[in-house]
């Protein structure tokens, strides 16, 4: 009875988790493009693990890299087979910490400062859920 209990929470938890994910647009309605400051756009957002980024663009204009911060300071571009190229890629963010993304077309990084780090927090914020009783003396 205990495990079903401790199972029934962890699905509560995990379902808060899910409805509280929110999508954001990268750039809003300007989208992944040069000469946007994406400082100021990710500053007062708080991402969360759970939430996804969407970034929008014209297909062959530009393109999305996960990068590390070495990368993301030099615009250091990964190999072409690592790039997000449809225009409308999706990234969940599955982990908490720091996060990094550049395009990889021309010099978009370099001087169009088309890059992007976040932070991303462990958890949505969802409510806790208590434990049940104790199964002792509950028989």
């Amino acid at each position: 009875m205990v495990s079903l209990r401790i199972f029934v929470a962890f699905v509560l938890v995990v379902m808060a988790n899910l409805c509280l994910a929110k999508e954001f647009i990268v750039g809003d309605e300007l989208g992944w493009t040069i000469g946007y400051d994406y400082n100021a756009w990710a500053k007062g957002k708080i991402f969360h693990v759970g939430d996804t980024l969407v970034f929008q663009y014209p297909v062959g204009a530009h393109n999305v890299f996960k990068v590390n911060a070495t990368s993301f300071q030099n615009c250091i571009v990964p190999p072409p087979d690592q790039a997000l190229i449809t225009g409308n890629d999706t990234i969940v963010l599955a982990s908490p910490g720091k996060k990094w993304y550049i395009c990889g077309v021309g010099k978009h990084c370099e001087t169009g400062g088309q890059k992007l780090a976040i932070t991303v927090q462990s958890g949505a914020g969802a409510p806790q859920v208590a434990p049940g009783p104790s199964p002792e003396g509950s028989y």
